[in-house]
């Protein structure tokens, strides 16, 4: 099976209207921002979005978020986005905040196959309307159910032509558990290799997980926030 693809148009051609999309990355590091400009040129919209945060006005998600394709944020973080703020107050965005661990451990359950866990987090808040609560120990848990999606997109640091990849540092982020989440999954990378290039004892996440790779260009690699010391 061939899974190296020309570029992002070519990655994500057959993503449509009203699909379900987990997208790597902590705030502005390790996102796929080639995925990402290319999901905005093709216009696809009323798109759910699983990703930490929500990126920032002109960068990352917030450019989807922008051309108004994004139906629902499902997001831990989403601080740094005026926009995401104003479509949410105005009832433009459904919004689904997620307790970080929470939604970390969501997506790790999908990839491992496990349908629901229990959890304290959330207990006594919004968060549990609607969900079974079960106690154990004498605490009370939250029944919080996988998540899954049609499509994960990833940014990794190397990638071979069979779908291995290594992701940089912190650029592991969330991508390493998404990459397993999704039906399909989409990495782009900064290099691409051939098989047996990459030491197979530094593999973050092993090929049969992912249908498409391509190289990337132009990565920006901005950052949130620059603190200065004077």
């Amino acid at each position: 099976m061939n899974k190296v693809v020309a570029n992002a148009d070519e990655a994500i051609q057959d993503i449509r209207d009203g699909a379900v999309l987990m997208l790597g990355g902590f705030g502005l590091c390790g996102i796929p921002e080639n995925c990402i400009t290319a999901l905005v040129k093709k216009g696809v919209k009323d798109l759910t979005c699983i990703s930490n945060n929500a990126g920032v006005d002109d960068f990352g998600l917030g450019l989807l978020l922008k051309t108004r394709q994004i139906r629902k944020m499902m997001s831990s973080y989403v601080g740094e986005n005026a926009e995401f703020e104003r479509q949410l107050l105005a009832g433009e965005l459904e919004v689904d905040l997620i307790p970080q661990g929470t939604l970390a451990t969501r997506i790790q359950m999908a990839g491992m196959g496990i349908p629901a866990f229990f959890t304290p987090a959330g207990y006594g808040t919004e968060i549990a309307e609607g969900k079974e609560v079960r106690v154990f120990d004498g605490k009370p848990h939250l029944m919080e159910l996988a998540l899954h999606a049609d499509f994960a997109i990833v940014k990794a640091w190397k990638g071979d032509t069979l779908g291995n990849l290594v992701f940089r540092k912190t650029t592991r982020n969330f991508s390493t558990s998404m990459a397993r989440a999704g039906h399909i999954t989409i990495a782009e990378v900064e290099e691409l290799v051939q098989p047996g290039e990459l030491d197979p004892d530094q593999i973050h996440v092993p090929g049969i997980y992912v249908r498409r790779i391509f190289k990337g260009v132009n990565y920006e690699k901005r950052i949130e926030r620059r603190t200065v010391k004077i």
